[in-house]
């Protein structure tokens, strides 16, 4: 069977993305671009937003006119939270969330047999308490894998959709992350990412072990911490031990994770990425008090301040809702004021978008597309200077390069990354596919920096 996958939406879903990947390939089938004609089409949606409902919508019609023959599969948050208008659709097949290879089976099954009724697999996620282990590594041809270390999220925020498209929190052992982290590194992966839903709450679900308290104090005097529950700063310190020729690198972080601890615990690993993205999504007290996150902006500026204390010109990123409902002009010109004391080194920006079956979608003072798009432009507009002058501080400097591919249509440049996530370009005549290599930052052009490679 010759299949193609087409993925929406976060690191989570491009990781499960891989593994499924690997073990239909690992069955025998063959993998071919999304373009190509294929035998099935597996699309991996997201729901985060009504847009990236409509998004899985398209690549679904796509995928069945590309070939009226194929089979068509659908997996991911918009399928588990929508089985139904998926199945309207006239897929073959419907999985949700979670229970990768029992979709995986279903799809062989359907192949073999060819029945045309459509078939949901979809299972109530809500009631999902075990992790669901997939191969860890990367999507074809990337030079940085992936490793999900948790799935699921309780916080309830009152514009997200996710926690009910993801379940309750589950972690990923930590012998098995270990484990996992080993492995990439043999296979020849520069770096690793350590990704997951909330990857702040791993750890809840786990009870301490004799095996996992000999990662607590990593590198300190002993002590008697087997009773305690695991923690994030735990899994970081063992997955960068065990993968010490890696760079490691985290994904999304909620603010309260970073302490004085936490901070301290990390700077001392040489092999972690000084790069944090913390999600703020908005920059006013009442404004974050309606979405029901968990942090005030004083909290959210006491971690800014921690890990500039702890870490030598950290990439500090974040996530911005404009336009969330009641948002008044005063309360976005807080958050202008608050993003710009956080100095941030990069931003995503977003319109809120109204998602069914959140407590946001029912409140009042919704604001319009107009307006929202406007505030929007404006947020955009301070976070480009914030990037540019964070960039700019890099000019004269020399910084390790993880190399990941060629610049399409640029024969001869090559693109990747610095340890803190800037974007860096530089020439080369051979192979820098990667690589990592030290650059000798020259200039700062259309938000990302470029310089000359140097000798080995």
């Amino acid at each position: 069977m010759k299949f193609a996958i087409y993925t929406l939406g976060c690191k989570v879903n491009q990781y499960e993305t891989q593994a499924m990947e690997t073990v239909l390939q690992g069955r025998g089938h063959t993998l071919v671009p999304f373009e190509a004609r294929a035998d099935a089409y597996i699309i991996n949606t997201c729901s985060v937003t009504a847009v990236s409902g409509h998004k899985s919508r398209q690549i679904i019609r796509r995928a069945q006119k590309q070939n009226p023959a194929a089979l068509v599969a659908v997996c991911g948050c918009y399928a588990q939270t929508d089985p139904q208008s998926v199945a309207d659709l006239g897929v073959e097949l419907v999985g949700g969330s979670d229970r990768r290879m029992e979709f995986l089976d279903e799809l062989e099954k359907l192949w073999d047999a060819r029945q045309e009724e459509t078939r949901i697999t979809v299972g109530n996620i809500m009631s999902t308490r075990t992790y669901e282990a997939l191969p860890a590594g990367g999507l074809e041809g990337r030079t940085r894998a992936m490793l999900k270390v948790e799935d699921g999220c309780v916080n309830f925020c009152s514009y997200c959709i996710i926690p009910y498209a993801r379940g309750p929190v589950r972690s990923l052992p930590l012998e098995e992350a270990i484990s996992q982290a080993g492995h990439l590194a043999e296979q020849g992966y520069k770096e690793i990412v350590l990704t997951g839903i909330e990857i702040s709450s791993w750890g809840q679900d786990l009870k301490p072990s004799k095996t996992e308290g000999r990662f607590f104090c990593l590198g300190e005097a002993a002590q008697d911490n087997k009773n305690r529950p695991c923690c994030l700063a735990d899994l970081i310190e063992a997955v960068c031990a065990a993968a010490p020729g890696c760079r490691v690198r985290l994904g999304s972080l909620e603010p309260r994770t970073v302490t004085g601890d936490f901070c301290r615990r990390l700077s001392r690993l040489p092999n972690l990425c000084p790069h944090f993205h913390l999600s703020l999504q908005s920059g006013c007290d009442a404004t974050l008090k309606r979405m029901n996150r968990k942090y005030d902006t004083a909290r959210y500026y006491e971690s800014v301040v921690l890990l500039r204390q702890w870490f030598e010109d950290p990439g500090i990123t974040t996530d911005l809702i404009v336009g969330f409902p009641g948002e008044s002009e005063a309360e976005f010109g807080e958050t202008l004021a608050f993003i710009e004391k956080c100095g941030f080194s990069a931003m995503h920006i977003f319109p809120y978008s109204r998602r069914p079956g959140t407590p946001a979608d029912k409140m009042s003072g919704q604001v319009t597309k107009a307006v929202k798009e406007d505030r929007a432009h404006r947020a955009a507009q301070v976070a480009g200077q914030m990037e540019e002058n964070y960039l700019r501080s890099f000019v004269g400097q020399k910084l390790p390069v993880l190399f990941e591919e060629s610049v399409p249509d640029r024969p001869g440049l090559w693109r990747g990354h610095a340890p803190n996530y800037a974007e860096v370009w530089c020439e080369s005549g051979e192979s820098l596919h990667n690589q990592m290599r030290r650059v000798a930052v020259t200039a700062v052009e259309e938000g990302r920096l470029s310089g000359l490679l140097l000798p080995l």
